[in-house]
């Protein structure tokens, strides 16, 4: 009764609201217990399509949100002072000119606990700029590459990754040639210790904690599988351990030459991975990433034990001074040697294992080439031997063949 009603309203109504009608007959045919056909979904005249679910929370829309709180504390004067502390580098100390230096004022920086509230903020900006990467960039990739879960979870971490070597690199070496690092080895321990270092090294410093801290909430927002979490949890701590501790021990040179030499390496594999997923054929950049990887690590080590072995073993002040920031004492040299060589060590049977599982990849790839290559050669034959029925083959023509022939003329 329903049903016919409503269509009987139908006749009287203008076309321009007919659609609406359809809608509320729609409706009060799901009321009645009525089914809706599949036509009906296609088509929405009878059924109405569900609503979409809610969208899972996004990584760039909980980083914005908090990126959005920082700023608008900087909206009144009462609050301006606080929200200063996330934004700005802390702890400026200004140094006058002299006749000697230079004609214009210097403005160097120390560490301090406001720092974390900076790191934070940047903490933000990185997961940020990481979704923006991930969604404008590497998503548009896969959906061409059509990649395996696998190589979609390794393609978009290679991505991420080279793009954050490629810029540390770059900004890391900017520092060096600026503050002659490269032309005086000598300045990694001379002048020791390096408590008041320029606005770009503190910066940069900064940016690296913060990059470090933010792949801990990536693991969620990526959906890391579970037996990967312990990998990379292992993979950032050694990151946050090296960089804080060459920030806190007031070991900035060092570990600003160390950092750049080994993003530099990194970034090669990454790329090279990059390639390699594009095309496996690809292979000369792996051999390129091998080489410079061995240099890069017995470069560090050599470095390591320049400063402390050599330098800072030889300064006049070793005394333990937390107000100065000396650091200087042999418990602590030996145990910032023992943590790098450690490391390395660590690196170096990484790799090791990496390239026994490549060779062993190859190595039992290449029996099974060199079979197929004699099962097709031998299953080949050629157009005469076809003809003349070779290999058990009966052939039309098999009458006008030699033997045939003779027996004829016998």
């Amino acid at each position: 009764m329903q049903d016919y009603t409503a269509k009987r309203i139908l006749v009287f109504i203008p076309p321009q609201r007919t659609s609406r009608v359809r809608n509320v007959t729609s409706v009060t045919t799901r009321a009645a217990g009525g089914a809706v056909s599949p036509q009906g979904r296609r088509s929405g005249r009878l059924g109405v399509p569900p609503p979409p679910p809610p969208p899972p929370p996004s990584e760039m829309g909980s980083a914005a949100a908090g990126f959005d709180s920082a700023l608008f504390f900087f909206l009144f004067q009462f609050t301006a002072k606080a929200a200063v502390i996330f934004v700005t580098l802390q702890y400026n100390v200004t140094i006058p000119a002299t006749e000697e230096q230079s004609a214009e004022t210097i403005s160097l920086y120390h560490y301090g606990i406001k720092d974390l509230a900076t790191i934070f903020f940047y903490m933000l900006v990185a997961i940020i700029i990481h979704a923006i990467i991930q969604e404008y960039v590497l998503d548009k990739i896969n959906r061409k590459m059509h990649f395996s879960k696998t190589k979609h979870s390794k393609f978009n971490e290679s991505g991420q990754l080279s793009a954050f070597y490629l810029f540390s690199c770059v900004w890391g070496t900017s520092i060096l040639v600026s503050e002659n690092y490269i032309s005086d080895p000598t300045s990694l321990w001379r002048d020791y210790p390096h408590t008041l270092i320029p606005f770009q090294m503190k910066f940069f410093y900064i940016l690296q904690l913060a990059y470090w801290f933010h792949a801990f909430p990536e693991l969620y927002f990526q959906k890391t599988k579970k037996e990967d979490i312990f990998r990379q949890i292992v993979y950032i701590g050694l990151y946050l351990f090296h960089i804080a501790g060459a920030y806190l021990l007031n070991l900035t040179h060092l570990g600003l030459v160390l950092l750049v030499l080994h993003y530099f390496v990194e970034f090669l594999f990454h790329i090279s991975r990059l390639f390699y997923f594009s095309d496996e054929r690809y292979q000369k950049g792996f051999s390129l990433w091998a080489v410079l990887f061995v240099l890069g690590r017995l470069l560090t080590l050599i470095l390591s034990v320049l400063t402390f072995g050599f330098g800072l073993a030889r300064a006049e002040d070793q005394q333990l001074n937390f107000s100065t920031g000396n650091f200087n004492i042999l418990a602590v040299r030996i145990s910032v040697l023992a943590s790098i060589c450690m490391a390395q060590a660590f690196m170096m049977w990484k790799f090791i294992n990496f390239q026994l599982r490549r060779w062993r990849e190859h190595s039992s790839s290449q029996p099974q080439s060199v079979k197929k290559k004699f099962v097709t050669a031998k299953g080949k034959t050629s157009r005469k031997e076809r003809e003349n029925g070779i290999n058990g083959t009966v052939t039309s023509n098999g009458a006008d063949s030699p033997r045939s022939r003779k027996d004829k003329s016998s």
